[in-house]
């Protein structure tokens, strides 16, 4: 395929000045040749693309130069600048221009510039221009750090080469920001580059040109290296003993990678992007070669590799810019050097080796490094010269280095030390030593899963684990998780909960049960470093059963001493209780920032609660419902007539209500329910009560209860009300009383994740609404205001709908799977009432873009839907509709 234009210079200037429209004949000619460009992607090295891209280009750009009058210009030059200027261009990519005059130009020739810069406009080039004399550029080059770093990469196309020559005499180090200060002002600009993209490699739609392990990291080493050693190119940093050939592979593998994945991105979207939006995701993934496993979806397995390129990229970065600020900014500091022992010494606050042959000496070290760092949190960090040594020395870890006791003992050391032990985790993710330790950890690296519930990968994801755990060693974490930090401060080995937090996630991307995968790993492990039996069995429990707290709190109805005493059976006693609930806390702070708010630390806290009551009451001796029923009622009871009302008309209320009422309500909130209810002056109106509760005030949410005429359409009607107003249904409670009336309580936060609290006039808002609409609910829109958020509708979640009955409480419960959407909800009321079903209770959870909801329903006389035909149809319905739904993105 051919890669150089097809006309000479000479010959495209001639067709462009004989075309009648030369503007279309040099659009067309782009285009041509980056179809060529394209059609030459699966064959060609990226390498050549992006410069015959720029060949192409700069071919446009000087005959252009000529069609105005411009080539003859005296003290004029047009000076490639940027990526550009480098002779690397992408399809969409800015075209940065410098249009250099002398000082003393003619002031003709800005007419001709403006419209040679307009005929570039419109023959499709994304330019970037500036018109400056030499002086001009000078002034600005010496204060703005961006000016003079593309002063450096300048290159002229057409015009007085002199100028440029001249421009970057008087921009040089020996004028202006010499090697140290060029080097401190590009660094400064790095750090806050990588703060607005988090200082993480793995963002969910990273960008692959500004984020940490981005091509922008390439060329900081680059400037970088051309400001102080003059460096032509990363290869020669090999020549000056700053890069070695093996560094400078990784690191022209990583940079071809990035490329290959920005051209393509580019292709597929037609402009500049360089953010891989789930939007593009997928497309990309398919384009660069990678199908879906019954492992990993094709998409899951192309972010993985974009992710192990960006780290592999940062770590090069983050080595190589130590070495240049030893070597620039900290080379006339006064050596002050203290041994810690044979092996290792401290130079400046830095941990480093105390000669080059440590590590093939004492392979031990490898890890040793790390348990000093742990051992020595005031040191700075580790010197690049030991992590060049570290990242070359880390192949001597092999089966014979992890099964070495000495070796594994070292780990332990790490795992039990008081100080920084994430950071070293990280570090020794970050250098690949972990990963080779842990074979079975270095095969998550970079591992991603396709959806918003999990928005790191899952090694990133397992590290915050740790990071949370150890979180709550601290005193000023009491208020933000008072239970937690009180059970942490319990667990007799706290190094047995982090060995669990690192393998609880090990064995995701394997297929099959990944708990039930990592079980078998973490007990291997424990066997290994030698922890007990008991010790290595709760481990490996603790693995299997790392989801089965969050589960039964978010899913199940915590309420019912029956699933509370299942729990506790599950765990057995109180030290597997306390390392479960820790760990589970923990889990759900490290998936998703936004998962953990008020009201999942209260179901949380109420299983752990009612559950350790259960182990101390003993687990042959359960709670009885009916004595749980009554106890509630007298003690309720209590507080109303405390309050001078008539036990005769609390008790005559309380007998259309039913039992379940008094099995799921707290003695409080009862007192306020039927207070409520007995003085309400219109008994036909709608009764809206809206506060925090004795049970919400220790959750953090809001509740919202109702009493009105029941209908078959009331859930449905409020449900899209509480939609309307911007409210995140948690839990909802919906009981029939004897006498048709309806007694429904809704959990809910606002939208940034918190409770209603007293915005008073937030509440008589919600109030007024939800009373009008109450008043005919049968009226209620069905016209959902709120749009689909941009990123949901770029995933596939096909609905999953189970039937089963709850043979316990007498009804039928449906537990749905699908796509979060506005109205959703509502959706589903509407369809349970053309079925003639009611909704008894409902757990709301939503888990990224997917919607995990479980309704317990029943018929209208109150029975489970024991037809199976019915139950078939129902199903069926379910899922036709909502996946209409998802196909349509509301």
């Amino acid at each position: 395929m051919q890669l150089t234009p097809v006309l000479t210079q000479q010959a495209l200037l001639d067709a462009m000045q004989e075309s009648p429209q030369p503007g279309q004949y040099a659009r067309q000619y782009l285009e041509q040749g980056q179809q060529r460009l394209n059609q030459a992607f699966e064959s060609t090295d990226i390498t050549d693309l992006v410069h015959a891209r720029a060949a192409l280009v700069d071919q446009v750009m000087i005959a252009a130069w000529s069609l105005f009058g411009l080539a003859d210009q005296a003290d004029t030059a047009l000076v490639a600048v940027g990526g550009y200027g480098r002779g690397e261009l992408h399809p969409c990519s800015d075209v940065d221009l410098l249009m250099l005059l002398a000082d003393n130009s003619d002031a003709s020739v800005f007419d001709r510039l403006e419209r040679f810069v307009a005929f570039l406009w419109d023959i499709g080039l994304e330019i970037g221009h500036a018109v400056r004399t030499l002086d001009e550029c000078v002034d600005l080059a010496r204060e703005d750090i961006t000016v003079a770093t593309n002063i450096m990469e300048a290159r002229t196309l057409a015009g007085d080469d002199g100028l440029r020559i001249r421009l970057e005499e008087r921009t040089g180090p020996e004028q202006m920001w010499d090697s140290a200060a060029f080097f401190a002002a590009k660094w400064e600009e790095q750090v806050g580059r990588h703060k607005r993209f988090n200082d993480t490699e793995y963002n969910l739609e990273p960008d692959l040109k500004n984020a940490p392990g981005g091509l922008r990291d390439v060329q900081m080493i680059a400037w970088v290296a051309k400001r102080h050693f003059n460096a032509d190119s990363l290869e020669s940093l090999v020549d000056v003993g700053f890069l070695t050939k093996e560094e400078y592979s990784v690191l022209r593998k990583c940079l071809d990678y990035l490329w290959e994945v920005r051209w393509q991105l580019h292709t597929l979207t037609g402009r500049n992007e360089n953010r891989l939006l789930f939007d593009h995701q997928r497309q990309l993934a398919s384009r660069l070669g990678h199908e879906d496993s019954s492992a990993n979806l094709a998409v899951e397995v192309f972010m993985k590799g974009f992710y192990r390129v960006a780290l592999a990229m940062s770590v090069l970065n983050e080595m190589l810019l130590q070495l240049f600020d030893e070597a620039i900014l900290r080379s006339d500091e006064p050596e002050q050097v203290r041994p810690l022992n044979r092996r290792f010494q401290v130079r400046n606050e830095y941990l480093e080796i105390t000669h080059p042959e440590v590590f093939s000496e004492h392979p031990s070290a490898l890890l040793e490094t790390f348990v000093l760092m742990a051992q020595n949190p005031d040191l700075k960090g580790i010197r690049a010269t030991t992590i060049r040594a570290l990242i070359y020395n880390r192949r001597q870890i092999d089966d014979a280095f992890r099964a070495d006791p000495k070796n594994t003992a070292l780990f332990m050391q790490l795992l039990r030390s008081p100080n920084a032990l994430f950071t070293q985790l990280r570090r020794m993710k970050r250098y690949s030593i972990l990963g080779r330790y842990l074979p079975e950890f270095g095969a998550i690296i970079g591992m991603m899963q396709y959806d918003l519930f999990h928005i790191y990968t899952v090694d990133a994801h397992t590290l915050l684990v740790i990071k949370h755990m150890r979180r709550l060693r601290y005193e000023d974490m009491r208020d933000e998780y008072p239970l937690a930090t009180e059970v942490f401060y319990r667990l007799p080995k706290p190094e047995l909960l982090y060995t669990a937090g690192l393998y609880h996630d090990i064995a995701k991307g394997r297929g099959g049960d990944h708990s039930a995968l990592g079980e078998v790993d973490a007990l291997n492990f424990c066997q290994r470093h030698g922890l007990s039996a008991w010790d290595g069995k709760l481990v490996a429990w603790l693995v299997k059963n790392h989801l089965v707290m969050s589960v039964t709190a978010q899913r199940k109805d915590i309420s019912d001493p029956d699933v509370v005493y299942e729990f506790a059976r599950k765990v057995g006693d109180l030290v597997h209780l306390d390392y479960l609930y820790v760990l589970t806390v923990a889990d759900i702070n490290a998936t998703n920032p936004t998962l953990w708010n008020s009201w999942r630390a209260s179901l949380l806290r109420q299983l752990y609660t009612e559950t350790k009551r259960a182990l101390r009451r003993g687990l042959n001796n359960p709670v009885d419902k009916q004595d749980w029923i009554d106890e509630t009622r007298e003690s309720a009871l209590k507080l109303l007539t405390g309050q001078d009302h008539d036990a005769a008309k609390i008790e005559a209320l309380w007998a259309n209500i039913g039992d379940e009422y008094f099995l799921r309500e707290t003695p409080r909130d009862i007192a306020w329910h039927t207070e409520a209810m007995l003085d309400r002056e219109n008994p036909n109106d709608p009764l809206v009560l809206i506060g925090e509760t004795s049970q919400t005030s220790i959750a953090g949410g809001s509740q919202i209860f109702i009493y009105t005429p029941d209908t078959r359409n009331l859930f449905s009607a409020t449900v899209n009300a509480l939609d309307t107003l911007g409210l995140t249904i948690m839990d909802a409670r919906i009981i029939t009383s004897v006498d048709g009336f309806s007694l429904d309580t809704y959990i809910v936060l606002d939208e940034q994740g918190t409770p209603i609290g007293d915005d008073w006039a937030r509440i008589e808002q919600i109030r007024k609404t939800l009373t009008e609409t109450l008043k005919h609910p049968d009226r209620f829109s069905t016209t959902v205001s709120r749009r689909m958020p941009r990123r949901n509708k770029h995933f596939d979640v096909p609905t999953q709908v189970v039937i089963s009955n709850d043979i316990v409480n007498d009804r039928t419960a449906v537990d749905i799977q699908t796509l979060d959407r506005p109205g959703l909800l509502a959706h589903i009321g509407r369809i349970f009432m053309r079925f003639e079903l009611l909704v008894q209770n409902a757990r709301i959870a939503t888990l990224g873009e997917r919607a995990e909801d479980v309704f317990f329903i029943t018929d209208l006389d109150g029975e489970p839907v024991s037809d199976p035909a019915l139950c078939q149809e129902l199903q069926e319905t379910l899922t036709r509709e909502l996946d209409d739904k998802n196909n349509g993105n509301n």
